[in-house]
C-alpha cells in the first residue's frame, strides 16, 4: 500500500474547471455533467439523478469491500451569485474565472462550495492511488439547490427553487448513507449544530390614490402604516434573540429585517394598497419549527391588534429546520483524529446560523457534521477564494476520516 499523497496541482487543476462552469441555482446542470464524466474516469457507479429540466444530482459511490459502515460527502453544485449581478460587476473572484494569487484559488462558487467538491474527488483519487481499499461504500453527492431562497409572489421558477431542493430529492431517491460529511466552508472547525430559517412576511394595507386626491389622506398610505408596524418589529426583535429557548450551546438567535416592497417605481403617482416586510428568524435546532411558527404569528395578531385600520396579516413561507450531531457520534471522533494528524491538532467546534443540507440530511435519518476548509467567502475586494494549503489538507482529512469511518479491508 502507497503512501497516501494530495496532488495540489491536480486538486487546483479541476477545481477550476468547476469554478469556470456557471452553476446558478436553476441552471446546475453543466456541472453535473462535468461531476458525471469525472466520476466516470474515477471508476465510480454513477447515479444520475434528473431533478427537472437544467438541474440534476450526481450521486458517485465507491465501492467498498463490505462489512463497514458507509460515508457520504455531500456538496451543492449551486453558486450564491451568478456573476452577472450589476454589483459584483468589478469583484473578479464572483466572477466564473478561476485565477490564482497568493496562494489563493479564486473564483465564483470556490468557497461555497466548489472547493469542497474538488477536496472529495481528490481524496478518493488519494485513496485510489495509495491502492486502500475501504470495507464500507464511500458516496460523493453532488446536489442542486442549497442556496438560501425559495419562490414567492412573482419570483417563479427553478432559479428560486433552493433550501435543499437538491438534498431532499437525493434522500428519496437512493442517496443515503451511515453518516456523511458536508464540506461547508467552516474555517476548519467541527460545526456541531446549525440554526434553521423562517421566512416572515407582514403585510400592511391602504387605499389606492391618486395623488392629487391625497391631501388630508396620508394615513391611509401603507408605506407609512407599515412604519408603525416596523417600529414594533424592530422592538420585538431583542425578545426574540434574547430568549433562552432560541439559544444553543451558547449563541444567540439573531432576526434580519430583510426585505420592504411596496408602490411602484413607474407610477408614483399613486399610493400603494399594499405593503410588504420581510424578516429572516434563525430558529435553533432544538425548537421546533412549527413552535416557532406559532410564535411569530403571534407577533402578527399582536401588531393587528395595536393597529386595527392598518390592515396587518402576516404569513410564514419557509420553515427550513437546523441541524445538530451528538458530540460523541463516531463521525466526531474520526474528523477529530484525522484533522489532528494533517494539522498537528483537533479542530475547535462551533456553532453557525447559516442554513446548509445537513437538515434534510439528518431528517431521514444521516447524521451530518459540516467541516470544511477557511472561507474567503466575504471578501468583498477580490471575491470568493480559498487557501490551497488548506484545500489540500481538507482533501487529506477528508481521505484519512473516510478511511477511519468505513474501515481499511485487509
Amino acid at each position: 500500500m502507497a503512501e497516501l499523497r494530495i496532488d495540489r496541482a491536480r486538486l487546483v487543476e479541476w477545481a477550476s474547471r468547476a469554478i469556470e462552469t456557471p452553476s446558478f441555482t436553476g441552471s446546475e446542470q453543466e456541472l453535473a455533467e462535468l461531476v458525471a464524466q469525472t466520476f466516470a474516469d474515477m471508476g465510480l457507479q454513477v447515479q444520475w439523478q434528473q431533478i427537472e429540466e437544467g438541474r440534476a444530482n450526481v450521486l458517485g459511490t465507491r465501492p467498498g469491500s463490505g462489512g463497514g459502515p458507509s460515508l457520504m460527502f455531500n456538496g451543492h453544485l449551486d453558486t450564491s451569485y451568478s456573476g452577472k449581478e450589476a454589483w459584483l460587476a468589478h469583484v473578479p473572484g464572483f466572477q466564473p474565472r478561476a485565477f490564482v494569487e497568493d496562494g489563493r484559488l479564486y473564483g465564483l462558487g470556490i468557497s461555497n462550495m466548489k472547493g469542497a467538491l474538488a477536496c472529495y474527488v481528490e481524496a478518493l483519487r488519494a485513496l485510489d492511488e495509495a491502492g486502500i481499499q475501504l470495507r464500507g461504500d464511500v458516496l460523493i453527492a453532488a446536489v442542486s439547490g442549497e442556496i438560501e431562497k425559495s419562490q414567492w409572489a412573482d419570483a417563479q421558477g427553478a432559479e428560486f427553487r433552493g433550501y435543499a431542493a437538491g438534498t431532499r430529492y437525493l434522500v428519496t431517491h437512493g442517496g443515503v448513507a451511515d453518516m456523511c460529511i458536508l464540506g461547508e466552508p467552516t474555517a476548519s472547525k467541527l460545526v456541531l449544530g446549525h440554526f434553521g430559517s423562517l421566512w416572515l412576511r407582514i403585510s400592511t394595507q391602504g387605499d389606492f390614490i391618486h395623488t392629487a386626491f391625497t391631501e388630508g389622506k396620508r394615513d391611509r398610505n401603507s408605506i407609512l402604516r407599515m412604519r408603525d408596524v416596523l417600529d414594533a418589529v424592530l422592538a420585538w426583535i431583542p425578545s426574540w434573540e434574547g430568549d433562552a429557548s432560541n439559544s444553543y450551546r451558547g449563541t444567540s438567535a439573531v432576526v434580519n429585517v430583510s426585505g420592504i416592497d411596496g408602490g411602484f417605481g413607474w407610477r408614483v403617482s399613486r399610493t400603494p394598497h399594499r405593503t410588504d416586510l420581510f424578516l429572516d428568524v434563525r430558529v435553533p435546532p432544538t425548537k421546533e419549527m412549527a413552535t416557532a411558527r406559532g410564535e411569530v404569528l403571534e407577533l402578527v395578531r399582536t401588531l393587528e391588534r395595536r393597529f386595527p385600520e392598518h390592515g396587518v396579516e402576516g404569513e410564514v413561507y419557509v420553515t427550513a429546520p437546523g441541524a445538530e450531531i451528538d458530540e460523541g457520534h463516531q463521525l466526531i471522533a474520526a474528523l477529530d483524529d484525522a484533522h489532528a494528524e494533517v494539522f498537528g491538532a483537533p479542530p475547535e467546534r462551533d456553532v453557525t446560523r447559516w442554513f446548509s443540507d445537513a437538515s434534510a440530511l439528518t431528517r431521514y435519518g444521516v447524521p451530518t457534521v459540516n467541516y470544511g476548509t477557511s472561507t474567503g467567502l466575504l471578501d468583498t475586494v477580490k471575491g470568493e477564494n480559498l487557501e490551497i494549503d488548506g484545500l489540500a489538507k481538507t482533501a487529506e482529512v477528508y481521505a484519512r476520516a473516510a478511511m477511519k469511518i468505513c474501515g481499511v479491508a485487509g
